[in-house]
């Protein structure tokens, strides 16, 4: 294993928000110094998330944190995430992500979409792992000034406040939150 902090972000994307969203936060996963580790689950070949690898359970082992995103789905992750974490039982009774940094973001197509109970039900699984959750501290101006996505409980996109393209808002909580994790993992000696 090398060296670098590797921050693996799992994601799956359709239509691409949620895709913009996994990128700001490995920007900012590289600002703080430390490799964003892109991967997907099985998605169809029309869905954004093709342009990336598929996940290994490997890939759990070999990180030192995890962020992970998917569009709402009526208030729940995509199913695709939700059938991985449930080929996990292996790591899990191994402890391959005990004590390790994780964060979560989605995007809804509109306002009242589901994004808090999806960041929330993505969170379960994570902490069933003995992961740590990360948030989005109030300290944050950005959340005071988005009228669009963005919470304390992970990054977020709303499609019809700005369009399929994030904003520089939810972009920035994107960044920040990737940042925010890296920085964590490093302290920790992750």
């Amino acid at each position: 294993m090398s060296d670098t902090t590797r921050i693996l972000v799992l994601y799956y994307s359709r239509n691409g928000a949620t895709q913009q969203l996994a990128d700001a936060i490995s920007a900012g996963i590289t600002k703080a110094g430390a490799e964003a580790v892109l991967r997907t689950v099985d998605c169809d070949e029309n869905a954004a998330c093709r342009r990336d690898l598929i996940v290994d359970k490997d890939d759990l082992e070999q990180c030192d944190g995890l962020i992970m995103g998917s569009p709402t789905r009526f208030g729940h992750m995509y199913s695709g995430l939700q059938k991985f974490w449930e080929q996990t039982s292996k790591e899990w009774l191994k402890g391959v992500l005990v004590d390790k940094p994780a964060a979560v973001f989605t995007s809804s197509s509109s306002m009242h979409g589901g994004q808090e109970s999806t960041l929330l039900s993505m969170a379960v699984p994570l902490l069933h792992q003995g992961m740590m959750i990360v948030g989005i501290p109030y300290t944050a101006a950005e959340l005071q000034q988005t009228d669009a996505g963005g919470s304390p409980y992970g990054a977020s996109h709303v499609e019809h406040a700005a369009g399929s393209t994030i904003n520089q808002y939810e972009n920035k909580l994107a960044e920040q939150l990737g940042e925010r994790v890296a920085r964590t993992a490093i302290q920790l000696g992750r």
